[in-house]
Formats: structure tokens, sequence, C-alpha cells
């Protein structure tokens, strides 16, 4: 299986779960080279594999495909994980709310948060359902799964990032034409939407007075931990989980109803 933004949070959380299943698990990761390598010790067993790429150039893409079919023999199935809410500081948001920022800022956001969050995504799965359906799977297992990390911000809206927004509810809508498309093909395609994930990413916003009103957002009063999300993807990866293709299912806490 293939992860992008696979060396942190909720990729991260993801890799373990496979690979403790017993799969091999190839990621992709940008630039941070010691959290991937760390990533990839906290794996059981062997033959996983962390490919550096930037998948908001699609130049980047095929060579990182390239190497986990490499390393895996077959990828039997894609988990889009990568996506852009920060900075190069990964504790500050690309924040452009459209009443306090020029048009500079505005545009740029917009750019490079699409780049990564959709198009990084779409150009991602053609690269790897080719390769699905070029290739058999071996011991009756299903010829694909593709599973997209979404956001429940792509319904409530994201005032202060709006790129983000659009670039999950994007994803979203991808992810139900290409379950149509690949059906025939024996390939599945789901997505999670969730709410607040405790990761580094959103560390910054919830501590402190803002983290108390995000936890409150549930009835719950928590936000959801990576290893629960990681759950639910290994459980789609599955063969069982055929008949949820097309779906986008909320993973929220009740934070969030539609």
């Amino acid at each position: 299986m293939l992860i992008t933004g696979g060396s942190r949070g909720i990729g991260a959380a993801v890799a373990r779960r496979f690979a403790a299943d017993g799969d091999r698990v190839a990621f992709g990761y940008r630039s941070d080279h010691d959290a991937a390598n760390q990533t990839l010790e906290q794996l059981n067993g062997d033959g996983h594999v962390a490919l550096a790429a930037n998948i908001a150039d699609p130049e980047e893409i095929p060579g990182m495909v390239a190497g986990a079919i490499g390393a895996l023999g077959r990828i039997d199935v894609l988990v889009n994980n990568a996506a852009l809410y920060s900075t190069s500081d990964p504790h500050r948001r690309l924040g452009h709310p459209i009443d306090a920022v020029g048009y500079k800022e505005w545009v740029d956001a917009w750019r490079l948060t699409l780049d990564v969050n959709l198009l990084g995504a779409a150009h991602v799965t053609h690269q790897v359902v080719r390769h699905m359906l070029d290739s058999d799977p071996k011991d009756e297992l299903p010829r694909g799964r593709i599973i997209n990390i979404g956001s429940r911000g792509a319904y409530r809206g994201e005032p202060d990032v709006p790129a983000y927004g659009a670039a999950k509810a994007g994803l979203h809508a991808m992810g139900q034409s290409l379950a149509v498309a690949l059906a025939p093909h024996g390939v599945s395609v789901t997505s999670v939407a969730p709410g607040f994930v405790e990761t580094d990413m959103t560390s910054a916003l919830l501590s402190g007075d803002s983290g108390a009103t995000i936890r409150a957002q549930s009835p719950f009063g928590r936000v959801a931990q990576p290893g629960e999300i990681a759950a639910l993807v290994h459980h789609l990866a599955s063969q069982d989980s055929e008949w949820v293709s097309g779906a986008v299912i909320d993973f929220n806490g009740a934070s969030h109803l539609r």
C-alpha cells in the first residue's frame, strides 16, 4: 500500500496500522527526512520504504509511484492523505481570510493549497490506478482500494482557510466520480471526512483556550486520535468494504451533522 503524507500525523498512524497487520508499506513525504526515518523505524516487519516527493509538482509523482511499485511489487491500496494546512511551520496555518489578505497572498495560498490537496491527489491517483488496472492482484485480493482523507471543512466551511475547505470538497467529489468510473474494474473509492485530529499540525490550535473551544464542538468533549482514523482506513481497504464505494464518511464525533 502507498500513503501520501506518511511521515507524521494521520499518515504515520495509517502506516503503523497496516504494518502491524503484516502489510508492506510505502509512504511519500515532502522533505522531513528525520520524521520519515522515525516513522520507518516504527513499522512492524520488513520491506517498507519512504519516498521523498513534492506532490505539488506533477513531475515528481511518477517517480514516487514507481519507487513504491519497485519496493512492493504491486500497490493494492492508495491512501491520499498528504495535505497542506500550514506554511513550512507546521504550527502556523496558511490563513488567508478574504477580508484580511491582499490579492497576491490570496492567489499564492489558493495555488499552493490546491496543488497539494487536490491536484496532487488527482495526479497520484492517476498513476496508481493505471498500475492497478495493468497488474493483477495476488491471492484473490481486490484489484484496488483508494481512500481519500478529506475534511468536515468541505461542508462546515473554513473561513480562515477557504482554499483548504474548497480543496477537500473537490477531493470528495473526485472520489465519487472515480468510484463510478472504477467500479467496473473492481476498484472501490471512498473518502473520510474527519473533524479536528490531534496531530502536530493542529497542536497550536488545540492548546489553551482555543483547544477547549475546539474540543467542546463534539459532545464527546474531545478530538479524534490519528489511530482512530487509521483503524477506519484499514477497514475501508479490506475485501469487505467494496459496497461502501462512493461514500464520504463523516468522522467528527458528532461535531458537525449534515
